[in-house]
């Protein structure tokens, strides 16, 4: 995959044949590129977008990320054309499979990611919104999966993630009917974190992640690491687990910062370490 980046006043761009990539600061921004395909997801796309997020999780630079398309469509999903009406079973496992990778490196990257979406964030797309942190939507955005109607399923982490983060119910209901969801409707029932006019969605997302980049760096991973975690463990173990990483980080040079602000009354001074 070949890049060619291009210095920008107080910014750094790099432009990958599918993806825009841009740091301002401390966050980074992705947006999705393949504007004649509705931005869908080709092999391309999916291996640029992994390779960019490897970069990041390397990154102690950059705090947070922004994952956007443009303000008419954020991702339609897979791009039909390379799924093949006649996978066999070995190849529509491994297809769902890159999916499920993907976007799994999504929410595990260290950093916290923020979805910024308007217009269309179907299929996979809502999937990739789903692996954010954070879904910062404009009034525009509608939110689907409607697999169902080709004859098929969420397969990339939609009936699992969808599930935990708005109960069964409303998975099924999203889920089996296979309509959108509006941006209210989204909101209301906790997909999305917070609804924005269509001309600051956008800038919304990026506050937000300015917010995040200006928080302790250990103590923020820590705690993304941890609340990911506690679904896979018995609350016990979990307990056990938070205790142990919390003794990691109690040597920090920002707790230390941040418990000596606090009693003389004054802003930290966080610098990551």
């Amino acid at each position: 995959m070949s890049t060619t980046g291009v210095a920008a006043t107080g910014a750094n761009e790099f432009m990958y044949q599918t993806l825009q990539y841009r740091e301002d600061g401390a966050v980074a921004t992705i947006r999705l590129n393949r504007p004649q395909k509705k931005n869908s997801f080709n092999s391309q796309m999916r291996q640029e977008l992994a390779q960019a997020l490897q970069a990041i999780a390397g990154k102690i630079a950059t705090r947070a990320v922004v994952i956007t398309g443009d303000d008419e469509i954020f991702c339609a999903g897979a791009d039909i054309s390379e799924m093949g009406g006649d996978a066999n079973a070995e190849a529509s496992y491994h297809h769902a499979r890159e999916f499920q990778i993907l976007f799994d490196q999504v929410e595990s990257l260290p950093q916290p990611v923020i979805a910024a979406v308007s217009g269309y964030a179907l299929g996979g797309g809502c999937e990739l919104a789903l692996a954010c942190d954070f879904r910062i939507a404009s009034e525009s955005a509608r939110f689907g999966l409607p697999e169902i109607k080709i004859g098929a399923f969420p397969g990339g982490g939609g009936t699992q993630r969808l599930t935990r983060l708005i109960g069964a119910a409303k998975a099924k209901e999203v889920i089996l009917i296979g309509d959108p969801i509006t941006a209210q409707e989204a909101i209301a029932i906790g997909l999305v974190t917070k609804v924005a006019a269509k001309d600051k969605y956008f800038k919304e997302a990026m506050n937000l992640a300015a917010k995040l980049a200006a928080l302790p760096r250990l103590a923020l991973q820590a705690s993304k690491m941890l609340i990911n975690r506690s679904q896979d463990l018995d609350l016990a173990t979990g307990l056990e687990f938070e205790a142990r990483t919390f003794a990691a980080i109690a040597h920090s040079h920002d707790l230390a910062e941040g418990t000596r602000a606090f009693l003389e009354k004054r802003k930290p001074n966080f610098t990551g370490d």
